[in-house]
C-alpha cells in the first residue's frame, strides 16, 4: 500500500501527455533484480524520475547476492527481468550453465569497468612502465608488463590469482582480453573442466562485485576486473590502483543488458514495451546536456537500496573523470555511457563478439560457422522490440526521432583496430575471421583435449 500511494503521488506530479498513450498492460506490477554497480542506473532512474510511473508500471527493485542467483529469479519467475551480465542471456540460450531462452530488448550501457591491481604488484610494474614529458604514467597499460611480476611468482611456485565476477561476465572477457593481448594466457575452459584455468599463466576465479576490495585486501587475489563504484573502492582505500579502463580496453565497448524471458516477452508484449520505454527514457536523462543530470544519479545510485557507495567515490567515474594512482585523475567522459552513440540500442554484433569470446576460451567447445553466431544473436537481442517502444516515446514526444537507428541491419560498422588495445579490428558479421585473427585463443576446429589444446 505504501508503494501504491507513493507510485500514485509520483505519477499525479507529472505533467500527463504521456499517459494518454499509456499500453493496454497484461501486467502492471513487476519486480525487477539487479546487482549493486553503477551500471543499474537506468533501472533506478527509471524508478525515481517515475518513468515506470508514467507508463502504468508499478515497479519494485531488488538487489541480488550475486548473478547466479539473479539468473536463477529471471528464469523462476521470481523476477519479471533484471539488470544482467550480457553474456547471460546468450550463455542460457546455447545452455552453457543453467538453460533458458532469455532475450534482451534493451541494452543497459557502453564502458564502464576497469581493472585494478593490488598495491605490491602496483609497485612492482610501476618503475617499468613508459611516462610523458611531464612524468606522467601513459595509458593505456599493457598486461606485458605484468609478465616479470608473474614470472617471479612462478618462481616461487606461487599462483598469479584475479578475480572477475561470473564466467560469463564482460569482466571475464576484458580481463582475459587484456591479459591475451599482452602475451599472458588466463586459461581456457573444457566441458570437463570449468575452471577456465586450464595452461592459464593468470588464474581467474570469481568473486562478487562488492566483496573486491576486500578479496584484493586480504591477498586472496592481485588484481581485479569489476565494474564501478569497486574500482574507486580500492583508490579511496588505498589498497590498489586501477591500471586501465574498458574504454581503453575497447572504445565505446558493449556492457550490460536488460533481460528478460522469451516467455515473459511473448505472454506480456505491451508490458515489454512499457517497460522499454521507461528504460530508453532514463538512460536519456543519464547523459542528456552533457550529463547534467549525473550528480543527481550519483546521489540516487549512493542511497543502500541501490549501491550503496559513498557519493564521492561513485562520483569519480560517473561525472566523467577516472582516478588512477592516488592522486592522478583524469578525464574520461565516455567512462559510463548510457544513451549516446546508440548505447541502448541491441546490436547483433555486440552479441556476436560475446559468442566469440565464449568460444574463443572454450565456453564453447566446438567450432560453429558464421551463420550460427548469427543465429544465436537474433534469438536473443531484440532491436525490433527495442525500435518498437521508441517509435512509440517518438509519437509522444518525449525522445527525437534522429536518436535511433531506423535503418540498421542491426550490425554496427566493423570497430577499427585503433579502438582496441591489441590493434585488432572486430566485424561482427565475420566471426570466424576475427577469431583466427587473434594470437592466443582457439581457432577453426581447435578444441581442449584434457590440457591440450588440439586441432
Amino acid at each position: 500500500m505504501k508503494k501504491l500511494f507513493f507510485a500514485l503521488a509520483a505519477t499525479t506530479a507529472l505533467t500527463t501527455p504521456a499517459l494518454a498513450e499509456m499500453l493496454d498492460l497484461e501486467k502492471d506490477e513487476l519486480t525487477f533484480g539487479f546487482i549493486k554497480l553503477t551500471d543499474m542506473a537506468p533501472l533506478a532512474v527509471a524508478y525515481e524520475q517515475g518513468f515506470f510511473d508514467d507508463e502504468g508500471l508499478f515497479v519494485t527493485l531488488e538487489a541480488q547476492a550475486n548473478w547466479k542467483v539473479l539468473l536463477d529469479g529471471v528464469i523462476d519467475g521470481t523476477l519479471d527481468g533484471a539488470h544482467m551480465l550480457a553474456g547471460q542471456p546468450l550463455a542460457a540460450t546455447i545452455g552453457y550453465g543453467t538453460e533458458a531462452h532469455i532475450i534482451t530488448p534493451f541494452s543497459m550501457d557502453l564502458n564502464g569497468n576497469g581493472i585494478t591491481l593490488s598495491n605490491d604488484v602496483w609497485e612492482m610494474i610501476k618503475p617499468g612502465l613508459p611516462k610523458d614529458d611531464d612524468g606522467k604514467i601513459i595509458h593505456p597499460i599493457s598486461a606485458s608488463h605484468l609478465k616479470p611480476v608473474i614470472e617471479s611468482y612462478q618462481a616461487k611456485g606461487k599462483p598469479f590469482n584475479m578475480g572477475m565476477v561470473f564466467p560469463v561476465s564482460t569482466h571475464n572477457y576484458e580481463l582475459r582480453y587484456w591479459l591475451a593481448a599482452g602475451g599472458i594466457n588466463p586459461g581456457y575452459y573444457s566441458p570437463e573442466n570449468v575452471t577456465g584455468q586450464i595452461n592459464a599463466e593468470a588464474f581467474l576465479s570469481v568473486t562478487p562485485p562488492p566483496q573486491m576490495p576486500a578479496t584484493l585486501e586480504a591477498g586472496t587475489i592481485d588484481g581485479y576486473c569489476v565494474g564501478e563504484p569497486w574500482n574507486q573502492q580500492a583508490v579511496f582505500k588505498g589498497i590498489g590502483v586501477p591500471v586501465i579502463t574498458d574504454y581503453e580496453l575497447w572504445k565505446n565497448n558493449p556492457e550490460k543488458v536488460f533481460g528478460i524471458t522469451a516467455e515473459f516477452a511473448e505472454e506480456n508484449p505491451n508490458t515489454t514495451l512499457a517497460v522499454v520505454k521507461a528504460l530508453i527514457r532514463a538512460a536519456q536523462w543519464l547523459d542528456e546536456n552533457d550529463n547534467a543530470n549525473r550528480p543527481e544519479a550519483v546521489e540516487i545510485l549512493s542511497r543502500p537500496n541501490y549501491v550503496g557507495a559513498d557519493y564521492d567515490v561513485i562520483a569519480n567515474s560517473m561525472t566523467g573523470t577516472f582516478e588512477y594512482e592516488k592522486g592522478d585523475k583524469r578525464d574520461v567522459p565516455d567512462f559510463n555511457v548510457f544513451f549516446r552513440y546508440n548505447a541502448t540500442y541491441p546490436f547483433y554484433s555486440d552479441a556476436v563478439w560475446y559468442l566469440t569470446q565464449m568460444r574463443r576460451w572454450g565456453q564453447i567447445p566446438e567450432a560453429k560457422p558464421d551463420s550460427w553466431y548469427d543465429e544465436v544473436a537474433k534469438s536473443v537481442y531484440k532491436p525490433e522490440i527495442y525500435l518498437e517502444a521508441a517509435k512509440l516515446l517518438v509519437e509522444e514526444g518525449l525522445v527525437n526521432e534522429a536518436d535511433f537507428p531506423w535503418d540498421s541491419d542491426g550490425y554496427k560498422d566493423p570497430t577499427p583496430a585503433a579502438d582496441i588495445i591489441d590493434g585488432i579490428a572486430y566485424d561482427g558479421k565475420a566471426p570466424n575471421a576475427y577469431l583466427d585473427s587473434l594470437p592466443i585463443g582457439l581457432k577453426a576446429d581447435q578444441r581442449v583435449i584434457g590440457s591440450d589444446i588440439e586441432g
